[in-house]
Parts: C-alpha cells; structure tokens; sequence
C-alpha cells in the first residue's frame, strides 16, 4: 500500500503538465502549449495528437469515447462536476509515458465503461507492444461518497494518493458507474519514494456502482485497492502485480465473488492484503467484506511473499479459496487486534467477525502458517489454529490445478477443489459448488491479457 500525500490537485498537476485544462460546454484550454495538430477529427473539447484523440486536464460536461478513434490521456485527467465518461466497448486508452497520466472520477461523476469479451475496454501503455513495463502509466481511480474510517467525527473523507481527488461520505449505495469487461495494463507510475498508483483504485466507492469482468495486468504498485466503501466486484483478474494483488483498508465492506490472483516470476508480495486502519486498528466503520471462490497463486521464489496476510484489526468472512505456491507462507495473521476481533472470550470460539472455511492451503516450498511479528502473545490463537481447526472444512492439501504453466487455474480432474463449496448466505453471491476462483468453465478466455510486455 502507498503512502498517502495531498500536495493538493493543481500543485500536483500544473507542476507535471503545465496547468490542468478547464472543460465546459463551450472549449477546453489545453495545458503546456498543447495544441491540436488536426491529424484526426475529435469529439469536441478533445485536442488531435499525431493520429488519437487526447484527454488533458478536468472535464466538467457529459463526454463519449466511441471505438472509431484511440485515445491517449496525458497528465491528470479528471471526470468532475456530475458529469458522467461514457467508454464504449473496444475504445483503447492509453496513458502518456512523458507525463504522469491516470484517469480520475471524481465524487459525484461517473464512468460508464462497459465493454464485451470480444470488445473489451483496454486503459494501457502508449509504449508500442514488446516494450511496454509496470508504471508506464499512473491507473484508473474512482472517487465515491461511500463510508470510510479514519477520523473522529464521521462520516469521514480523505485525499487520494496522488492527489487523485477527495473521496468518503455517508452513503453506502452512491453510484460512480459501471466496470464491465475493462482491462487495466502497465500502470502504477511513481509519483515519490514510497508513493506509486494502483491499478484501480476504489476510494469511497458505493455499493450503486457496478464492477465485474475487470483485469488489472503487471501494474508497479497493488493491482484492486478498496480504500473503504462497500463497493461489491465479480470477475477480478490480477495478474504479474508487482506489489499486493488485492488490498484493502480503511473499512470496506463489501463483496467480491470469482477473484483470480496469479504472480509472474520477478516481482509480487501479498496476494491479499487486508487491513482495517494502520493508524487505528479498531476503526469504525471496521473493515469487513465478503469474498467467496477465491484463487491466489504465487510464483514460488523469493519475491513472492504471503498468499493472504490478514492484518491490522480488520474483519471478514472468506469462503472456497485457494491459495498456492507462496514464497513465504500461504496464510499470515499479524496485530492482536485482529484476533482479539475475531475471538468471543465467553464463548470461546470464533466471534463471526472473520472466518475463513472451505478453503485450501498448497504451499509446500514454505510455511503454510506464519504468525505476523505483531500478533501478540495476547492472541487467543495462532494463524494455525485459525486455519485448521477453528474454522471448518479447510485442507492442507495440493488443489490440483488443471495448469499451472499453461496459465489453466480450473480443478483437474479428482481435484478436492472440484467440490465442497459452501456459499455466503447471501444473494450477490452465485451458488457454486467448486473451491477457488474457477470451476468448469474458464471465465477469463477471450477478454484477458497474459503478455509481459
């Protein structure tokens, strides 16, 4: 997770693109100097560059990307003033390597990119194919008005990294739009030591808006981050992240269901990483979402670290994973307050506040359990004993995967992933008897990108 700093938006961005460009209903002013070069016929208030039409600066009126034309985004690029970005499918966008370019909605807009498995929206590198690398780019951040922790007084709100916008609010069902079929490749652009972009980043983002069919691919910094909100996703890919696959924090509590998480060799920590508040560990609203059939796959070395570290007091209930080939461990528990939540001391069991069952843990080069230093010898159990016998019908045992090298993360045949599920009473979630993100049908063929570069 990065560091979080707010040198504020038009310190930032004037600083790296010359001054933000002011969109309304009558002309944009381009940043820099830039100038439309009139190689292609562009939607108004976009400016012609060598042959694509580019977005530059803040965008305050309704504005459609159709898939005659590519797109590139250079600088900050905002989406503000309740105006909604329409993406139709199989539009490419691709992030400005001279600039740090991201694309940002802001609270109070929305993107509605809604792409096809042959068609799918594509936000990546404008480096030609083969030269392409993590942090090419800054990402995708959606801005909502969803509760967050971190503040005395709720509701809270907060500044993105990046200075990617102001997010938080009170209302668990805000709306920023629709995600389906988008790919999100080689970003994650440093901004300062300690302080990169993720992939996605869901700040504040309500339970209204639509999120499934969604890859983020060898991203430099964490693939999905969840900065609280109640923001539900179906259908999550990440893939050759180089940081934390999954991350969230500052109380999200939401759902995600078919979550597949797969390192390339090279680079890669957590699989998961969850937290509540690193500041406050018993935060309120806590961290506590809901993931089910889940797939976590390590690259087995040294740069591949814990499959799922569960930290820093937050809450879940996690059901039907799979996490393999981590080279650390497979699963970690660290601060007491993590513990301490989960744990009913009269009952003496498990509280209901995170759970984790019908899962399977294949890490057979290291640890499958590893206490985190900070646990506490306070902890009413270990990581172990969460696993094994606290919860119920978890396995230490090889998933069997069809292939592994052949990038095919369905269950072979006789594979004890194949069956025994149990679901969520919940009705986001799809009845699927299978273990872990993929059952019969491979759900990523058609739409999703395993290319390096």
């Amino acid at each position: 997770m990065a560091i979080k700093h707010t040198l504020g938006r038009m310190v930032l961005a004037g600083a790296l693109v010359g001054g933000l460009a002011a969109c309304d209903d009558e002309e944009t002013v381009a940043p820099g100097g830039l100038v439309d070069d009139g190689s292609v016929a562009c939607q108004d208030g976009l400016i012609a560059q060598a042959g694509r039409c580019a977005l530059t600066g803040t965008y305050t009126r309704n504005l459609t990307l159709t898939a005659d034309k590519e797109y590139l985004l250079i600088g900050g690029v905002f989406i503000d003033g309740g105006a909604t970005l329409k993406i139709d499918a199989g539009v490419t966008l691709k992030g400005d390597l001279d600039q740090l370019s991201f694309l940002a909605i802001a609270r109070g807009a929305k993107i509605d990119a809604v792409g096809t498995a042959a068609a799918p929206i594509v936000f990546t590198s404008s480096q030609p194919e083969g030269q392409r690398a993590r942090g090419d780019w800054g990402g995708l951040i959606i801005n909502g008005a969803a509760p967050i922790n971190g503040c005395d007084a709720p509701p809270c709100t907060a500044d993105g990294e990046g200075d990617t916008g102001n997010y938080g609010g009170s209302d668990p069902n805000d709306n920023s739009g629709k995600l389906k079929y988008v790919r999100v490749e080689f970003a994650g652009r440093l901004i300062s030591e300690g302080n990169e972009l993720n992939g996605i980043a869901f700040q504040g983002v309500g339970a209204g808006t639509e999120v499934d069919y969604v890859q983020v691919h060898f991203n430099k910094d964490d693939g999905v981050e969840f900065f609280g909100g109640t923001v539900n996703a179906k259908h999550l890919l990440l893939t050759g992240i180089g940081d934390d696959s999954l991350d969230w924090t500052d109380g999200w509590i939401g759902k995600a269901q078919y979550v597949l998480a797969v390192q390339y060799p090279g680079d890669g920590d957590q699989g998961i990483e969850a937290d509540n508040n690193g500041d406050n560990n018993s935060a309120a609203p806590r961290s506590k979402p809901t993931l089910s059939h889940v797939t976590l796959v390590g690259s087995g070395g040294d740069d591949s670290d814990i499959g799922m570290l569960i930290r820093e007091g937050t809450g879940a209930e996690l059901a039907n994973v799979i996490v393999t080939n981590f080279g650390e461990a497979c699963f970690s528990l660290d601060q007491a307050e993590t513990a301490l939540n989960a744990w009913d001391a009269d009952a003496m069991a498990l509280s209901g506040e995170l759970t984790l069952h019908h899962s399977i843990a294949w890490c057979p080069s290291s640890a499958s359990f590893l206490d985190g230093d900070d646990l506490g010898g306070s902890a009413p159990f270990t990581t172990e004993a969460f696993f094994s016998t606290l919860n119920e019908g978890n396995q230490i045992i090889d998933p069997a995967l069809m292939d592994l090298a052949g990038r095919d993360y369905r269950p072979a045949m006789g594979s004890p992933a194949a069956g025994g599920a149990v679901t969520p009473a919940d009705p986001f979630f799809e009845q699927a008897a299978f273990i872990g993100a993929l059952g019969d049908t491979d759900w990523t063929a058609g739409w999703a990108t395993w290319a390096e570069n």
